[in-house]
């Protein structure tokens, strides 16, 4: 990245400042992953010079790159602190994966779309970003064999929080994900306490629909 042309730099500096820390989010890791890690090379060679821009942006295959802010707030929901496990549904451009991998210690994530899988997989090897899993398979049945995860985030919204990924989730473990309908739901923050689950909405967005077996029908 360091032969990066200069303006990105630059926009990406201001898409920190203007988008996400003027909004509240104040996480130190978080703020640091989002000026470091070059969004631009996540979305096509077309998409570029709008890449840092206050909006989402589509990546092919009809699903979007979220914008900036909604992603530093679901990881900031997260409290990551740089020891942890994350799990991941939905890979996409794998923007929000790399977001996570500046943080966490190890990522898994898990994308349905063959194109997308490929893609982002060999992004990930280009960009020598060693601490992220991937999986090409139904990111709502989750990835038991590597659970339970200290952070799992759903990055699709369904009309319920899949079982499995509750299952899934270790103890103190928190849980991002949109609740509600096809078009909008609410942002839902669910941590496993000692005696229980603890449930919190953390405000309106609008993502993709979630498709899986714990999900939406295709």
């Amino acid at each position: 990245m360091n032969d990066e042309p200069k303006k990105f730099a630059r926009w990406r500096q201001d898409m920190v400042e203007r988008q996400i820390i003027a909004r509240g989010v104040s996480d130190p890791l978080v703020i640091k992953a989002m000026t470091t890690v070059p969004r631009h090379l996540f979305v096509s060679e077309a998409m570029m010079d709008t890449a840092y821009g206050d909006f989402p942006l589509p990546i092919g295959e009809g699903q979007t790159i979220s914008q900036p802010y909604i992603i530093a707030e679901m990881t900031q929901s997260l409290g990551l602190k740089g020891s942890e496990r994350v799990l991941e549904i939905g890979t996409g451009s794998g923007y929000q994966a790399a977001i996570l991998a500046h943080i966490a210690y190890k990522v898994y994530t898990i994308e349905r779309n063959p194109v997308l899988y490929r893609q982002t997989r060999q992004l990930f090897d280009r960009l020598k970003i060693h601490n992220i899993v991937t999986r090409y398979s139904d990111g709502t049945q989750g990835w038991k064999e590597q659970g339970p995860f200290d952070a799992i985030m759903v990055t699709a919204g369904g009309n319920q929080i899949p079982p499995p990924l509750v299952e899934q989730l270790a103890p103190g473990g928190r849980l991002v994900m949109p609740v509600g309908g096809h078009f909008t739901q609410d942002l839902i923050k669910l941590t496993r306490t000692d005696t229980g689950f603890h449930q919190e909405n953390l405000g309106g967005c609008r993502f993709v629909k979630l498709i899986g077996q714990h999900g939406w029908n295709e």
